[in-house]
């Protein structure tokens, strides 16, 4: 077996005195993927940023190549082959594909000065390695896609001759096309010999690139294992300290009468002509492409974007939503799907972001009732097991996890009929996962309906008792569950118009 080109020995970091980092140990060879798994706030992200440069470890070895490293810099890392491609993409989006590529270590003419067309040839040669051949090297980076932008920082890493890639997330804002093509790069550079450490919170993903994969929890090391030697069960129960038996827990709940019907809804291009029923106790998934209008209906249901036409019945009435408050009069309740931007004010504490959405029930007017809010945010920590030092803590330093509890409490506090989940599960760890889906299943059981939206597709065909396929504004399948595969929806997702009869075929 190859020798590793990195190995990290007994890694420790403390901050603020708390220890996040434990005696970990933790190495890459040269042509596999290495998996780094566990839950948030398992450490995984302060390993890494000892292994790029980022943090100085207070105690511990790294050693590349057989000898021993000290990092105090990324330029330091990247000086000894170690690259990483952030969740946060670190490009310049008025600098060309080619300057971003090269920025800081651009090839020299003998007289000192740029060789442009050095730059762009030799950055044509990294995109075409990656088969990246419909990126222009002189297009502003500002004009590409996410998808496109990641092969970028991916050319940009190997333009520096890395040995080893720290891919952080790396499919978390993609669609499943683009995903399926970073799978087939990250394979690409497993074969030139290339060494990923690919962290993760998709299982499928783990299962069908890594060689091995090591698991962390609350800092420490809880072991390192070939992947074939484990099963997704064995892999969560590592992460979460506990056996979870199902990630999709679908609860049967009794389904009720109708509480909302959409007739013919339009707004713009990306609400067009839609119908459906839902009913109590009922989980509607809908499934889509990014822009496939699945985020613009809920947004129009919410009173966001108030249909143009159309019509709203809600438990038999015909309403008109014309703004959130509204639909939070009516039982809407909505849960977006940017919950740092939309969902939560991050530097204030749980309680008032849990009383946020029903102020009026906490207030006697202009004063709000410290022991009220104080009680309504102690039962919402208790009931959706939200982990936090106390209700005063803000929400913005809990995992993104429990920030995820904290946004479903805050619209739970409005005893919802309907419930809109937009990506319920998006940027969560595995446990955080089971347990969101298991409160969907007690909702449900409650007798509220819940519409869910989600891009991922096993979540879609677990949770989901009818599932809906949106494409181009409209929908283009109805599917029961019985019924729905991954093939059925997948054919629904790009067709223009489906027939409603569960085949998944085009019309």
């Amino acid at each position: 077996m190859t020798a590793p080109f990195v190995t990290m020995t007994g890694m420790s970091k403390s901050f603020v005195g708390v220890k996040v980092l434990k005696d970990v140990d933790f190495d890459v060879r040269p042509g596999e993927v290495h998996a780094l798994l566990g839950e948030n706030g398992a450490g995984k992200s302060t390993l890494i940023k000892m292994l790029s440069g980022l943090y100085t470890p207070d105690a511990g070895t790294i050693t590349v190549n057989g000898e021993a490293m000290k990092f105090s810099s990324t330029r330091d890392a990247t000086a000894a082959g170690i690259a990483t491609v952030y969740q946060e993409l670190l490009l310049f989006p008025e600098l060309t594909v080619a300057e971003n590529v090269f920025l800081g270590h651009y090839p020299r003419t003998a007289g000192g000065w740029i060789d442009w067309a050095e730059v762009r040839a030799r950055t044509r040669d990294l995109l075409d390695q990656l088969d990246t051949f419909d990126l222009d090297v002189d297009t502003k980076v500002l004009a590409l896609s996410v998808a496109q932008r990641q092969r970028v920082e991916i050319a940009k890493a190997l333009s520096k001759n890395a040995k080893i890639l720290i891919m952080d997330e790396p499919t978390a804002s993609l669609v499943e096309a683009d995903v399926q093509r970073l799978m087939q790069v990250v394979r690409q550079l497993r074969e030139r010999g290339v060494g990923i450490v690919y962290v993760s919170h998709r299982m499928p993903e783990i299962f069908a690139l890594a060689d091995r994969v090591t698991v962390l929890r609350d800092g420490a090391h809880v072991g390192t294992r070939a992947i074939g030697e484990v099963d997704e069960r064995e892999l969560v129960s590592m992460m979460v300290g506990r056996p979870i038996d199902s990630l999709f827990p679908k609860t049967e709940a009794a389904i009720g009468e109708t509480v909302l019907e959409v007739r013919n809804l339009n707004h713009g291009r990306h609400v067009r002509d839609i119908s459906f029923s839902l009913r109590r106790g009922e989980i509607l998934g809908i499934a889509g492409l990014v822009g496939s209008g699945r985020t613009e209906l809920a947004l129009t249901l919410f009173g966001m974007t108030p249909a143009t036409s159309g019509e709203i019945v809600m438990e038999g009435r015909p309403v008109r939503i014309t703004s959130p408050r509204q639909a939070r009069d009516l039982g809407i309740a909505y849960v977006p799907e940017d919950r740092g931007l939309q969902g939560l004010v991050k530097p204030m504490a749980i309680r008032k972001n849990v009383s946020m959405a029903t102020i009026e029930r906490v207030s006697s007017g202009i004063f709000i009732k410290p022991a009220a809010e104080a009680r309504r945010a102690v039962d919402a920590v208790k009931r959706l097991s939200i982990r936090c030092r106390d209700i005063g803590q803000p929400v913005g330093e809990l995992s993104g996890g429990n920030q995820q509890k904290v946004v479903i409490a805050k619209w739970l506090e409005t005893s919802p009929k309907v419930l809109i989940l937009d990506e319920p599960t998006r940027g969560v760890d595995v446990g955080a996962k089971a347990e969101i889906h298991t409160i969907m299943g007690e909702l449900v059981k409650q007798g509220v309906a819940v519409i869910m939206i989600s891009s991922e597709l096993p979540e879609v065909l677990g949770m989901s008792d009818r599932v809906l396929v949106m494409s181009g504004g409209a929908i283009t399948g109805e599917i029961d569950r019985a019924d729905a595969t991954p093939e059925r929806v997948g054919a629904a997702m790009t067709a223009h118009r489906v027939q409603a009869n569960g085949t998944g075929e085009a019309a």
